[in-house]
């Protein structure tokens, strides 16, 4: 009972929590499970070596971004004792290698820069470079970004960074997708995306800055873009045997609120052992949304804690023409860098 009690508290801790630091009424959304899916055997308690027990992973290669800490840690260290092939990426390759040479089984470092455009590419050429077909991309590496907007060449740092970065790696690593067999893309997301976003989900007038700058609403607003990101993507991959899927891993102790002020830190601190969930259990979703073969043939999905749901109220994560929208403007954006 206690087990339940702690599994029920964790699964509302994420809407509690978001909506604290938001000032977003979590009343005026509802979930629901997506009948169209099959619901899993795991809930918000699950860890990522729980849903994970029994699979051999043996043959499979996993590229992971954000490997050196956190949730992409968490995922690769999982993956790898499976028996995956682990392509690992840090912002230097320093800390990739440091990432990948403390944990057990096979894994490769790799640099990725995702604030540059040109280190997307790179990344994706080095790993074509191996000659073997992806079966996972976990894009897991991202940022909460600043109190005050920062542009890089021109784009609001944290859409750049959180969306477009992995827009471009992931576009230039389809290919390798495609080859393997039964390949997953899998979108690292957060209930920010219809907690805390710009009215219209998506401010395309403001992706450069052109308006006034809310922290809140542009980490939001990437994460949207993610989930987003992977929806008009399961369209363009329908009639492959390839999936992508987008999700939410809870509220997690990371170090994800790293550039925020001395004193939220301290706050967050004080609440975050009694309402988070661990990285165990953070990454179980991504984990199991990348391996799990009741996952298998799964696309276009919405997941949190290891379950595909539907968010109803006045949420855009489910909005195709958005999606498209997004695609084009994506595309525009990033002209000159997806082969």
């Amino acid at each position: 009972m206690q087990s339940l009690s702690r599994r029920k508290f964790l699964h509302l801790g994420t809407a509690a929590t978001l909506a604290g630091v938001s000032g977003c009424d979590v009343a005026g959304y509802s979930k629901a499970p997506d009948e169209r899916f099959p619901q899993g055997q795991f809930d918000a308690g699950s860890t990522a070596e729980t849903v994970t027990e029994g699979l051999d992973l043996s043959g499979k290669t996993a590229l992971i971004t954000g490997c050196n800490s956190g949730l992409g840690y968490e995922s690769m260290r999982v993956l790898a004792a499976r028996g995956a092939h682990v392509i690992g990426t840090g912002r230097t390759l320093e800390k990739a290698k440091k990432a990948c040479a403390s944990v057990s089984g096979q894994t490769t470092p790799a640099a990725l820069e995702l604030s540059d455009f040109y280190s997307a590419v790179d990344c994706a050429e080095t790993v074509k470079a191996l000659g073997i077909p992806l079966d996972i991309v976990m894009a897991n590496a991202g940022i909460s970004g600043h109190d005050e907007l920062h542009l890089i060449d021109g784009i609001e740092q944290t859409f750049r960074i959180n969306y477009l970065g992995h827009f471009v790696l992931v576009n230039n690593l389809l290919p390798l997708v495609r080859a393997a067999t039964n390949g997953r893309i899998v979108h690292v997301g957060s209930a920010a995306a219809y907690l805390r976003v710009p009215d219209g989900g998506i401010d395309f007038h403001s992706l450069r800055g052109e308006k006034s700058y809310s922290r809140l609403k542009k980490y939001g607003q990437s994460k949207l873009a993610n989930i987003l990101f992977s929806l008009q993507l399961s369209k363009m991959l329908a009639g492959s045997d390839a999936t992508t899927n987008a999700l939410h891993p809870g509220v997690v102790d990371t170090n994800i609120v790293r550039s925020y002020p001395g004193w939220f830190q301290k706050a967050y601190g004080l609440i975050v052992p009694y309402i988070a969930k661990t990285v165990g259990e953070g990454a179980a979703t991504q984990v199991y949304v990348a391996t799990h073969p009741d996952v298998a043939g799964v696309s276009g999905a919405y997941f949190e804690d290891c379950n595909p749901v539907i968010v109803s109220g006045d949420s855009y994560l489910h909005d195709e023409n958005l999606a498209e929208k997004l695609w084009q403007v994506s595309l525009q954006m990033t002209e000159g860098f997806i082969s």
